[in-house]
């Protein structure tokens, strides 16, 4: 997976997930990617500078983007946002993004920490995977320089 900076024509930047370059300029044209501020689906890949100097760059290998999703809140219960119940808006991108994450990852389950250490050791084909992780095990993860990102992994639909 690739992670873009993007930007809306209303110059609101936010981060986006893609399975790669094609799969960002095919939701762009089809106007699924939106603007989490404003909804705005006329979006572009900003610039984005990297963070890492060339001679760090030389030294560690490549990072694999494993997104580590959390257990679905129970359906009888609403998703809760930090100052009450989730906006709407923020729910659909969310269910959006859990889409995206179903379509183009491999669901790895409670070996998520296992297989992410896999991959980054090169055992195990580089591949974008979602499952099960404890904040310890995710916390292991990123002190052996294994980028992890926990999503809030709320239901498809209120039914």
């Amino acid at each position: 997976m690739i992670h873009y900076q993007v930007r809306c024509s209303r110059d609101h930047e936010f981060d986006g997930w893609f399975k790669d370059s094609a799969a960002f300029d095919k939701q762009s044209a089809r106007g699924l990617v939106e603007c989490p501020v404003c909804g705005d689906t006329k979006v572009s890949r900003a610039l984005m500078a990297p963070a890492v100097s060339k001679r760090q760059a030389e030294q560690l290998p490549v990072p694999v983007p494993v997104p580590a999703a959390v257990p679905a809140a129970p359906a009888d219960k609403p998703a809760i946002a930090a100052g009450g119940r989730m906006p709407a808006q923020v729910r659909a991108m969310l269910q959006r993004l859990r889409q995206e994450v179903e379509r183009n990852c491999d669901y790895v389950g409670a070996d998520f920490a296992e297989e992410a250490r896999k991959i980054h050791r090169g055992e195990s084909d580089r591949r974008g995977i979602y499952g099960e992780a404890t904040r310890e095990e995710s916390e292991a993860l990123a002190s052996e320089g294994i980028e992890v990102g926990n999503i809030p992994w709320v239901p498809l639909s209120d039914s």
